[in-house]
């Protein structure tokens, strides 16, 4: 069974990837098999070499945005987005769309490559749970007109965060504007508030997680309930144990002693979840909670600014939240990694 873990995007997901895949019955691919694409490994080693593998240390950025050329646990084995080998065995389509990516994208060619990609690595891996990790656009449509019983788990995290953590990675190009970055062009309900803002940066990275959540919200009325879970990253940081068992627990995996091990000596780092607040500063919060205010309170999130409580900003809301299946009572261009 493939079951993909997903969100907007410096979202928490890695964290909850990098546990679940510790467990012996999970296949994945790679870091390794996306660095080496042309050689189309199978990965056939990776959960060894993963639960040998120290937890990934909480302060590593991006390959890309490290601050230094060695970094330590920096070269180690774990579950990838693997996007290069995604564009090399199926299509760039997967990777770098402008918009989700529905059922009738996924043509029979593409289907059978859908198919050919995962199903080729859990023959190899001897792994029937396969866990996939995505961010950006939600693809559940797509995915699932080639696997109909994925198992979908969507990571949310506070848009304030998102946008503060997308304004400080080298991938994010909205510094040039929607017409430069990777999702697209911005409806022009969402283009007007960008521009009353004076093009504010942090409003478009606020737009950015809101469009992106909305259609998430919209990919998850397709799937049915009991495929779906969602959980917020700030739950997941003040109870680890009880939130990750919940998400073993709706993917099907037996539990062990060995795998509740893992979960209770994964490192999650807690002293970010506000940090939004320092790094942007009270007017910006102030701006970003005027745009995405309706939306984070439709989450679950406080707001701080009194403008932002006060405010409506003309975009359509996403819909209140609910909780996925397992947790009824909790409340391009593509280096979107979290």
């Amino acid at each position: 069974m493939l079951v993909v873990v997903f969100g907007t995007g410096r979202c928490g997901s890695t964290p909850i990837v990098e546990v679940i895949s510790r467990h012996r019955d999970v296949g994945f691919v790679s870091n390794l098999d996306d660095k080496l694409s042309l050689l189309n490994l199978k990965g056939a080693w990776n959960n060894r070499l993963h639960r040998l593998s120290p937890p990934r240390d909480p302060r590593l950025r991006p390959f890309r945005d490290r601050r230094k050329l060695i970094e330590l646990g920096r070269f180690r084995v774990a579950p990838a987005e693997a996007w290069n080998i995604l564009d090399r065995q199926i299509a760039p389509l997967v990777a770098t769309p402008f918009r989700d990516l529905g059922a009738e994208d996924c043509t029979p060619w593409l289907n059978g490559r859908l198919r050919s990609f995962f199903e080729s690595r859990m023959a190899a891996q001897k792994r029937d749970i396969f866990v996939q990790h995505l961010t950006g656009w939600p693809r559940s449509g797509f995915i699932r007109a080639a696997f109909p019983e994925t198992r979908f788990v969507h990571v949310i995290r506070d848009g304030r965060a998102v946008a503060n953590s997308w304004l400080q990675m080298g991938w994010w190009r909205g510094y040039q504007g929607p017409d430069a970055w990777h999702l697209g062009p911005l409806p022009p309900e969402a283009e007007a508030v960008w521009e009353e803002s004076g093009r504010s940066f942090v409003v478009l990275a606020g737009l950015g997680w809101k469009l992106l959540i909305e259609a998430f919200e919209r990919a998850r009325a397709e799937v049915p309930q009991d495929q779906w879970m969602q959980v917020r990253y700030e739950d997941v940081v003040a109870e680890p144990g009880r939130y990750l068992r919940e998400i073993v627990d709706f993917i099907g995996l037996p539990r062990s002693d060995e795998f509740e091990r893992d979960i209770d000596a994964y490192p999650f780092e807690s002293g970010r979840v506000q940090g939004f607040r320092r790094d942007l500063g009270d007017a910006n919060l102030a701006l970003l909670e005027r745009t995405i205010g309706s939306t984070l309170q439709a989450y679950g999130y406080e707001l701080h600014s009194a403008a932002g409580r006060g405010s409506s900003n003309g975009v359509a809301s996403a819909p209140p939240i609910s909780a996925g299946p397992q947790r009824p009572s909790a409340a391009r261009r593509r280096r979107t990694a979290s």
